[in-house]
């Protein structure tokens, strides 16, 4: 008989239903058997024992709520009956004892990555087109209309006959609901891929985004540290900047930035300045041929062998459901303590999904000072938070809270299991360059694209996206593996998922398997034969993370 209920952890108070219950149904687990009480949809939680206003709450072994009022056994957990609780935490904590997973099938691995001058490898490459300031993104724009589809980066509109088959039934003088009922499937038509004229490049991308001036100067230096990332990330062979010439964020802060993230920078570089230069045209037509200049010095790197220790990953997660923590994310926990293993780099940010597992970060700690790193940007992102009338608590959306995931602490214990479980080795504030192989801490917030655009940044050249409810979001030039939690979403959104670890969920693999799977995909996506949804879409999501108040 298939399993309808799961206890992640001996001292869980709750069990996960697996599949739709319905009361009076009898659950088993281990040699335990509970009545349901009520109604409890898959993915959400009932309660094994009675529990009384005040009761605390335990699931992954830690505390993630308490009881508002009394709580039958077998009954269901729901935001009125629950309010978000973490424990307490310190930095004192046992020395932290990692037992590496077993990854000598993978020892002599390799993937075929473009190696960059300061030693890092990049999964793609990519020519970048930067704005400094808000006031350039419609030069952005302009330059953006005169270069993809030409140099062979345009998609196909493949929504353009749909367009000319409603116009054309308004110009017979068809009803509405005509219109409303009319036939618009897709044309049974393959479309080839435009020649290239840099084939070594893999596009041009356009970072516009709405910042550089107005808001705090603290705003300025943190996005010229974005930027930098960007600019002098493995996955970049060079970048045009477009400077206005009065913002906050100035063309020597973000040469600032760039000397701090790689001192011995020789990528080409080439930063116009508006109100310099003149005439729109004038610094239109400069752009160009510089941006071609650059182009062909970047069409001369070509792919070659690197060993899976170069390899930087970040790790994501958005429209999380009730079995997120218990498929996608420990699956990608596994994966990453086999990178680790091997010497890879793994990033995790989102630090309002840290909460309520502090306690255990810290322990894992390599050292007191970077507990204490973790402990300080947290409590201080936490007090920021209440200050604008906010917090922690507040973080699950609503899709979160419909799928099962009904407080933050519940989120984040699940959400921190793409960490696995090797140790810390260092803590990055926002947007800070990734120096040190393991498992990374990263400064964030729980904003997938924010986070996202934060992790490749810091470093990543490829992300791990997990997802219960189904999201869309990409990167400009890393790309984005999106990971279902469950089945149904990959059958249902398989146009934008990328692996299915619900074979979890259904009993077909083991976490490990599933980590293990996912490890050789990576492979394959970081040699660049393998495209991932986010990239054939062109989702090119990019949001700086805003800290400060606007002046």
């Amino acid at each position: 008989m298939k399993q309808t209920v799961l206890k992640i952890h001996p001292a869980d108070s709750v069990l996960v239903a697996l599949a739709d219950l319905e009361p009076g149904d009898r659950v088993y687990w281990n040699d335990s058997t509970l009545i349901v009480t009520e109604a409890v949809p898959a993915k959400h939680k009932l309660a094994i024992r009675a529990f009384a206003p005040g009761d605390a709450i335990t699931m992954y072994g830690v505390l993630v709520g308490k009881a508002k009022q009394a709580i039958p056994a077998g009954g269901r957990l729901t935001t009125f009956n629950v309010l978000h609780a973490t424990d307490s935490y310190d930095l004192a904590g046992a020395s932290y004892q990692w037992t590496p997973p077993a990854v000598d099938c993978w020892q002599d691995r390799t993937f075929m990555g473009y190696h960059r001058s300061d030693g890092r490898v990049g999964t793609a490459n990519y020519w970048l087109v930067v704005p400094l300031v808000f006031c350039e993104n419609r030069n952005i724009q302009v330059l953006e209309e005169a270069l993809v589809h030409d140099l062979g980066y345009g998609r196909r509109n493949s929504y353009q006959h749909q367009t000319q088959g409603l116009m054309a039934l308004v110009q017979a003088g068809r009803t509405v609901e005509d219109v409303l009922q009319a036939d618009l499937e897709q044309p049974n038509q393959a479309f080839g891929q435009p020649t290239r004229l840099f084939p070594n490049v893999d596009g041009v991308k356009f970072l516009a985004h709405e910042g550089g001036c107005g808001g705090t100067r603290q705003d300025a230096r943190a996005l010229c540290g974005l930027l930098a990332g960007y600019i002098t990330h493995p996955n970049v062979a060079g970048a045009t900047v477009l400077s206005l010439g009065c913002q906050n964020a100035q063309v020597g802060m973000l040469q600032e930035e760039i000397q701090k993230r790689n001192p011995q920078f020789d990528k080409p570089l080439f930063v116009l300045e508006q109100q310099t230069i003149g005439t729109e045209e004038a610094l239109i037509s400069r752009a160009l041929r510089q941006t071609f200049a650059g182009l062909m010095q970047a069409n001369d790197c070509v792919r070659q062998p690197a060993p899976l220790n170069k390899l930087t990953i970040g790790l994501e997660c958005g429209g999380s459901d009730g079995f997120s923590g218990i498929s996608a994310n420990p699956a990608l926990g596994h994966t990453s303590d086999l990178l680790v293993a091997l010497g890879g780099t793994v990033i995790l940010a989102e630090f309002p999904e840290l909460c309520g597992v502090e306690q255990e970060l810290c322990d894992r700690s390599m050292d007191a000072e970077t507990a204490g790193r973790f402990r300080s940007l947290m409590s201080t992102y936490a007090q920021r938070a209440k200050e604008a009338g906010s917090g922690f608590d507040m973080n699950p959306s609503p899709g979160n809270i419909r799928d099962g995931l009904i407080t933050d602490a519940m989120k984040s214990a699940g959400a921190a299991r793409k960490g696995g479980t090797s140790p810390i080795v260092a803590v990055l504030d926002y947007p800070e360059l990734v120096t040190k192989p393991g498992l990374n801490l990263l400064c964030t917030p729980g904003n997938d694209v924010e986070s996202t655009t934060a992790e490749v940044a810091s470093g990543a050249t490829v992300v791990l996206f997990t997802t219960g409810l189904g999201t869309p979001t990409g990167n400009p030039i890393a790309p984005v593996v999106k990971i279902a939690s469950n089945t149904a979403l990959a059958n249902r959104m398989p146009d934008i998922i990328d692996v299915n670890t619900g074979t979890i969920i259904d009993g077909d693999e083991t976490i490990e398997q599933a980590g293990e799977r996912l490890l050789e995909q990576i492979i394959q996506v970081a040699s660049g034969t393998l495209e991932v949804a986010a990239m054939r879409h062109g989702q090119d999501d990019f949001i700086p993370w805003k800290r400060g108040v606007s002046l």
